[in-house]
């Protein structure tokens, strides 16, 4: 699916490369090839814009060629393991477990709950959504 993905991705980046290219020779075509011809009819900024823009549209065409080559195999290509060691992984877990000194067992104390109005004398609000009672 990944090689779908990464083909579909480069005929994506080449599309606008091979229309303002396409526009470019085109409009060289119609000038009869030349650049004095196509300066006097005023193409000329035309086909310098569209040489600028397939230019600019060439930059992620070569990054991603440039990704694409660069990608190694996902399995190292010749066989070697040099990456990862379970035995190590496994290894190094259970020192960092057994490092870890137990937390000492400190009593908490609670704080006393707070009095309501009621228990002082006062006239208690309400608790809670809904009407209100006079």
């Amino acid at each position: 699916m990944e090689g779908f993905k990464s083909a579909f991705g480069m005929i994506r980046l080449f599309v606008p490369v091979v229309y303002c290219g396409g526009l470019l020779v085109y409009f060289l075509f119609i000038s009869g090839g030349s650049l004095d011809i196509a300066n006097l009819i005023g193409l000329t900024p035309w086909m310098l814009g569209f040489g600028a823009i397939a230019l600019v549209f060439c930059i992620p065409l070569g990054l991603r060629l440039v990704q694409l080559f660069r990608r190694r195999p996902p399995d190292g290509g010749d066989g070697s393991d040099e990456g990862f060691d379970p035995d190590a992984a496994i290894a190094r877990y259970m020192a960092s477990q057994r490092s870890v000194p137990a937390m000492p067992s400190i009593p908490v104390s609670r704080p006393a709950p707070l009095k309501s109005s009621e228990h002082q004398g006062g006239t208690a609000k309400p608790a809670g959504f809904g009407r209100r009672t006079k």
